[in-house]
């Protein structure tokens, strides 16, 4: 007796596993059952699982019988006709979906040369095997997996033509960039999810060689002059909002140019870019501190006797002010309202964003590097029939990472350029590599991808010949403008006076235990306690006792120690407030924290 769960339901036995199995499969090839319902036989532990509930992965096969698909061309034709389709196959027990659990009881052959009597189904494509954005990576199959599956995952952080209305839109953090071009080797899911109508890449000369190591440790090469023409080139936009708020007792707020009487009223200069009705003027040129949308608010507190008193009419300024680091021109102002019907005003601001040293840059096979330098076209190397690279790649990254497919598209992408037609770079479908070298030689190049370079800078022929040929190029959305970051002076945080913490909040980046052993090996004492100086404090400590004194203002601030008042020697200590924070927490749980001090010389 076999058990029998339906949705993880327990609802009976049957006698013969095998045969219950084939008649469920049977039924719902013939359209009885409805073709979501998958049937799995757990051989381990003797029970069949029957699954018809939502959330489950399933995909599409062909149904193998005796060792022959039952798809076959007559159905081919029947759908290049329109006299069919793809749901047709599925009502007619061609094609079937089976999810995780029903393929374990499958034998899958990735096409028909590998068909057995054994086989149960047969893929579709064999490319069917990954995702879509994996299946954008041509010459997929000629990469280890974790490059693959790098690779795919670059391609969504980079920038492109996301949506055609992206003027209309107030989307958060968005990029677009001004000339991008369609792959010339492609995939066939390119053409099938209409990639040309949103691409995110460029189409570069790349050259794998060093120039001066500014290119080591996957650092790129870009040639100015290439930038200068528009290579990679994109503008950033970020909306900023503010609305009305009701507020208790019929308060609102007010989108206004604030009067002088507002309590916190800025300088007029923060206000100058403001127009009557208190909002930006278009192709305004903005920067951090300039108030983008003026607005007034009702006092924060309000008690029931400050309903009559004339100081309650006073309003406080809640300005929407651009932060620390961000600037850009107002593009566009959308005046709405929200969901609960408040007055909304959006300023989108936009921001054109050149290429520059420190952004990063990545092929579509996980060869991710940041711009190392920027080469001016006349010191840039060039090949003998004057091609000068837009991009310089170091040889280092092959060896290790083993993208093979790398060093294929350059080839095919050359071939590609001179032939002024596609590669298709399908997985496991793709235009052989001896084909497209044959390709390249007959244009009178040499079939192995290599030229002869010279040097710019001397015009010397340089030694080795140059791996060279065109690439498809993602810029990605990590740009060195919206992670930099520095101070000097500026806020710190109430509790242990240490400087903020974060971009947003105009903090330095945090020297840690490791960093200060750095400047301990080397010697650099003055550098050290320059650093450690943020915090620090000068605090009167008692000789006898050990603890922190005070300061008593009604006797000349003299120092007086905590417990034995005047009756002690004060010592003037230099400590870090966040030391002195932690004797505090110790007194207050009644732990002794004695100081024992000792003169220095």
């Amino acid at each position: 007796m076999v058990d029998v769960y339906l949705n993880s339901r327990y609802v009976g036995t049957v006698d013969d596993a095998k045969s219950f199995v084939e008649d469920v499969k049977d039924l719902r090839r013939k359209g009885t059952l409805a073709d979501d319902v998958n049937v799995f036989t757990d051989v381990a532990s003797n029970e069949v699982y029957i699954m018809c509930d939502e959330g489950r992965a399933r995909r599409p096969l062909i149904i193998v019988r005796n060792g022959k698909p039952l798809l076959t061309d007559r159905h081919i034709k029947q759908l290049e006709d329109g006299e069919i389709t793809w749901t047709d196959l599925v009502h007619q027990g061609v094609i079937e979906y089976l999810d995780a659990a029903e393929e374990e009881n499958a034998l899958v052959a990735y096409s028909d040369e590998f068909l057995t009597q054994d086989h149960t189904h047969l893929e579709i494509t064999p490319g069917s095997i990954s995702g879509v954005t994996a299946a954008l990576v041509p010459y997929g199959n000629y990469n280890p997996s974790s490059r693959l599956i790098i690779g795919s995952k670059h391609q969504k952080q980079s920038l492109g033509f996301y949506a055609a209305n992206f003027h209309l839109r107030m989307d958060m953090d968005a990029n677009i960039l001004h000339y991008p071009q369609m792959p010339l080797v492609k995939t066939k899911i390119h053409d099938v999810m209409n990639y040309h109508e949103h691409p995110s890449g460029q189409n570069l000369v790349v050259a794998i060689m060093c120039y001066d190591g500014y290119n080591m440790e996957d650092g790129v090469i870009l040639n100015k002059g290439s930038i200068e023409r528009g290579l990679a080139r994109s503008t950033y936009f970020k909306p900023v909002a503010a609305e009305e708020l009701r507020y208790s007792g019929g308060l609102v707020d007010e989108i206004c140019v604030p009067d002088k009487e507002v309590k916190g009223f800025r300088t007029e200069t923060d206000y100058r870019f403001l127009e009557g009705d208190g909002i930006v003027y278009p192709e305004a040129k903005v920067r951090d501190g300039d108030v983008i949308i003026g607005r007034t608010s009702p006092p924060r507190f309000l008690s029931g006797s400050d309903e009559y008193n004339l100081s309650a009419g006073t309003r406080r300024e809640s300005s929407i002010v651009l932060k620390h680091g961000d600037r850009g021109v107002a593009d566009f102002i959308v005046l709405s309202e929200n969901d609960e019907g408040n007055r909304l005003v959006q300023v989108r601001l936009r921001e054109e964003r050149i290429p520059e040293i420190g952004d990063k840059f990545t092929s579509r096979h996980g060869q991710k590097g940041v711009m190392g330098i920027m080469v001016s076209q006349g010191d840039a190397p060039f090949s003998t029939s004057g091609v000068v690279p837009d991009l310089i790649f170091t040889p280092h990254g092959i060896s290790s990472r083993m993208t093979l497919s790398h060093l294929i598209e350059i080839v095919g992408g050359k071939m590609a350029a001179l032939q002024g037609r596609f590669v298709d770079g399908t997985l496991f479908e793709a235009e052989p590599e001896e084909k497209l070298r044959e390709e390249l030689l007959s244009l009178g190049m040499r079939d192995d991808g290599k030229e002869v370079f010279y040097d710019g800078r001397t015009g010397k022929r340089m030694l080795a010949r140059i791996y060279v040929g065109n690439m498809y190029y993602l810029r990605l959305r990590h740009m060195v403008a919206n992670k930099m970051q520095s101070r000097a002076r500026g806020p710190i945080q109430l509790l242990t006076r240490q400087p903020t913490e974060g971009k947003a909040k105009e903090g330095g980046l945090r020297l840690g235990e490791m960093e200060k052993d750095t400047f301990i090996a080397h010697g650099a004492s003055l550098l050290l306690k320059e650093r450690f100086d943020a915090d620090r404090v000068v605090l009167p400590v008692c000789d006898k006792s050990g603890l922190l004194g005070f300061y008593d203002a009604r006797r000349g601030n003299r120092a007086i120690s905590a417990l034995y008042g005047e009756n002690s020697e004060m010592s003037d200590i230099e400590m870090s407030y966040a030391f002195k924070l932690l004797l505090d927490e110790f007194r207050s749980i009644g732990i002794y924290a004695k100081l024992n001090l000792k003169d220095k010389y």
